[in-house]
């Protein structure tokens, strides 16, 4: 029986060390991380390792359940596959242990919890992105196709397959540029 631990941040700017240390001293044999996002599980390779190499009686650890997953969808899905394969799921900082039907409700409803976060975070930033271009401090990026310029070669009489080619840009592009004229 194996103890492999699991540690996720979400931007390249944050650290996994301590996560690793944690994981490290709650007896873990392997220690795995990365630094993904944790809304999908989509790209998160070390994650996908850890549940492949998995064999049954082994015991999966992480710190707090939202390293594992942000969607409740997801994370039932992991612990659908851990159950599947025998293996339980720990967590160091909350009370998650599905070897036991405690556990495995209080897993639940933290799934839940991590879900509803990630919901009001996205509110918060839509209404600050909102407020911030009401204010006219937020503009989005800026323009990658040169408006004026996809024109004046349209008005040459350069064709919008040729436009797409001297600007580097895509033909969908010159003809989106072209409808707003």
């Amino acid at each position: 029986m194996t103890t492999i631990g699991y540690g996720r941040v979400s931007s390249v700017d944050q650290d996994c060390s301590i996560q690793e240390a944690a994981l490290r001293a709650a007896g873990c044999d392997i220690v795995r991380s990365e630094k993904r996002t944790g809304t999908t599980i989509k790209g998160r390779d070390e994650l996908a390792t850890v549940l492949e190499f998995l064999r049954p009686g082994d015991t999966l650890v992480v710190t707090r359940l939202d390293r594992l997953a942000r969607s409740l969808e997801d994370m039932l899905g992991i612990v659908r596959h851990l159950t599947e394969k025998g293996v339980s799921l720990k967590a160091t900082e909350q009370q998650v242990d599905t070897s036991s039907a405690t556990g495995r409700a209080f897993l639940q409803m933290l799934g839940v919890f991590a879900e509803f976060e990630t919901a009001i975070r996205k509110e918060r930033q839509l209404e600050g992105i909102a407020k911030a271009k009401a204010a006219g401090v937020y503009k989005g990026r800026k323009p990658s196709v040169p408006v004026e310029e996809v024109r004046r070669l349209h008005a040459e009489g350069a064709s919008p397959t040729i436009i797409a080619k001297r600007l580097g840009i895509g033909r969908a592009s010159v003809y989106r540029a072209l409808e707003t004229a």
